[in-house]
């Protein structure tokens, strides 16, 4: 099996293979609680624009997601795992638009299968990602708004490539170096409310999701589902 990592919307345009694309802070986190909480599914998008048209078309009954990290106005929720671990959505289809991770799910149009991953379920994604056997991995660490690296999506992107060749890298370690990393520092920026330090908390719960959040292409959406593997 041969891994690449990648990074930034460019990454996610080069990749191919068996896709994993990443985002911390906090579009796949988000996802993943979204999911644990009952959400049937969560529709992709690239635009708040085109999250609005599912919505008003009645293809999705929630949007979620920011622009900038903060919450798109008329949106549903903001890109918060906190908040969406307290909202009701069981049996609801989501639609989420962020500025890095659902555009990287996007722009990753040469995948031969798509999964969404954060820290949360990183141990859930390799699982499933080893199931398929694949001869190509590639790992898209998505950063800040996709143009900027960012430690906590570069650390997950290693710590699986680790998981995926069988070594046993320390997760409190990982942990530690994604706390005192540049980007979690703005949780705790009271000129930046919308960044909740409960969100971080989340996000820093590794392996705390038992699956992997899998995009498939029904049509023209991009659809993303819990998938667990023995």
């Amino acid at each position: 099996m041969e891994i690449r990592l990648l990074s930034l919307l460019e990454g996610a345009r080069q990749a191919t293979g068996t896709v994993v694309i990443i985002d911390v802070y906090r579009a796949f986190t988000t996802a993943a609680v979204a999911l644990q909480r009952g959400a049937a599914r969560i529709l992709l998008v690239d635009t708040p624009a085109s999250a609005f048209k599912l919505r008003r078309e009645g293809r999705g009954d929630l949007c979620l997601g920011e622009v900038f990290g903060i919450k798109v106005p008329g949106f549903d929720f903001g890109n918060s795992p906190h908040e969406l671990s307290q909202a009701d959505v069981h049996g609801k289809t989501l639609i989420q638009s962020t500025s890095a991770g659902t555009k990287g799910v996007v722009a990753a149009g040469g995948a031969e299968a798509l999964f969404a991953a954060a820290l949360i379920n990183a141990e859930a994604t390799v699982r499933a990602v080893l199931s398929r056997n694949p001869a190509l991995v590639s790992l898209v660490a998505m950063g800040t708004n996709g143009v900027q690296r960012s430690d906590e999506d570069e650390q997950c992107a290693l710590y699986m490539r680790n998981r995926l060749r069988d070594r046993r890298p320390d997760p409190f370690a990982v942990r530690s170096l994604v706390f005192a990393a540049h980007d979690s520092a703005k949780f705790d920026d009271p000129r930046r409310p919308h960044f909740d330090p409960r969100d971080r908390d989340t996000a820093l719960q590794m392996g705390s999701i038992p699956f992997a959040v899998r995009v498939r292409v029904e049509g023209d959406l991009l659809v993303a589902t819990p998938e667990t593997t023995p």
